[in-house]
């Protein structure tokens, strides 16, 4: 088992990763304070971890269970407020754990509802899904979508632990392991340039879901988080680097409807479209876009915009981003490989330029 820390003084937790976790009791009791549990989980991942989950907690805890649609569609108040009507009827107090087991949709809901319920109750995440694993389970980021802006409603709100079990990877679908992915290649991209050129030579065995390389990607992919969040927890300025490639990939799963493109997928288009506009820039060199590109197809995300949408349609969606400030549109680009700075004043015409190199209409 590998431990990281995540530094955020009282708020400070650990990330435990390893294979046969969630049988193991101990790492539940050690994060439960009280004697109150509500696992989160979904219709796909109920029937395979549910039951270990639970027999895992209740030796020590009163455990209640919500099973909640699956997919990006139902990350929406309406749904967080199942959350909130099984805790009323099945009176949880400020006690309470909430156990988030699922991927990023259900760690984002659970993080939502334990930051709100009776002003803050405690959460664990146990993540299912590799995109997950390496990022949205870490760093107190929670919230809902709304229809005009991908998580634009939410709260900053650190749980007790995050429990990653690699073997939860077995079951996940090929498709979604390879949008996992784009996220472990963003570290590469943003702050860790030898843990790109490790991917480059090692994506055949994340492909093939080896262990060792698994553990060691998701190790270095939160290690990497860990140590912007420390550095920024509210994402007031450094921070923000982590969402290189995010604000054309909201604009993507915002106007092809959630779930159609799957985050990773969206991201792995916006990191393109990010990088060919740090090139036009002249901050990096065509030969690191293609590095990029070639890494992508590898992993078998895609390096182009939808076909059907338009130069005016990422306009419209990134203008309700969260990084617009003052009416300002920030970006996360790149000054070299393994160094994003934020950058607030890109001329249009550069914007739209790259918009249709990347196959916008």
């Amino acid at each position: 088992m590998h431990s990281l820390h995540v530094d955020l003084g009282d708020r400070s937790y650990p990330i435990l990763i390893g294979s046969g976790l969630l049988k193991d009791p101990g790492y539940f009791e050690e994060s439960v304070r009280g004697k109150q549990v509500l696992v989160v989980t979904n219709e796909t991942i109920a029937p395979l971890y549910l039951e270990m989950v639970l027999a895992a907690l209740n030796g020590f805890a009163k455990v209640d269970t919500v099973l909640l649609p699956d997919g990006e569609a139902f990350k929406t108040l309406d749904t967080v407020n199942r959350v909130f009507d099984t805790l009323l009827e099945k009176r949880h107090d400020r006690s309470t754990t909430i156990i988030a087991l699922g991927g990023g949709v259900i760690g984002d809901m659970s993080g939502f509802a334990a930051a709100c319920y009776q002003r803050g109750v405690d959460f664990v995440q146990v993540p299912t899904t590799l995109l997950s694993q390496v990022d949205s389970s870490v760093g107190g980021k929670t919230g809902v979508n709304h229809p005009l802006g991908k998580n634009m409603i939410g709260a900053f709100y650190q749980p007790q632990l995050v429990l990653i079990d690699i073997d939860t990877l077995t079951t996940l679908p090929d498709r979604e392991l390879s949008a996992g992915i784009a996220e472990v290649i963003k570290y590469g991209m943003i702050c860790d340039a030898p843990f790109f050129e490790w991917l480059e030579s090692n994506m055949d065995a994340l492909l093939a879901r080896d262990p060792e390389a698994l553990a060691y990607a998701i190790q270095r992919s939160c290690a990497d988080k860990a140590a912007v969040v420390a550095e920024d927890e509210r994402e007031s300025g450094r921070r923000a680097i982590l969402n290189f490639g995010h604000t054309f990939g909201h604009a993507i799963e915002a106007v092809q409807g959630y779930g159609n493109w799957l985050h990773g997928e969206a991201v792995a288009a916006g990191m393109v479209m990010a990088a060919e506009l740090s090139k036009l820039r002249g901050w990096i060199s065509a030969q690191d876009v293609d590095r990029l590109r070639a890494l992508l197809s590898k992993a078998e995300l895609p390096q182009q915009s939808p076909a059907d949408m338009a130069v005016d349609d990422y306009l419209q969606a990134m203008s309700v981003d969260k990084k617009v400030q003052d009416g300002k549109l920030r970006l996360v680009l790149l000054h070299a490989l393994g160094s994003a700075q934020i950058v607030a004043d890109t001329p249009k015409e550069q914007l739209i330029e790259v918009l249709r190199t990347c196959g916008a209409r």
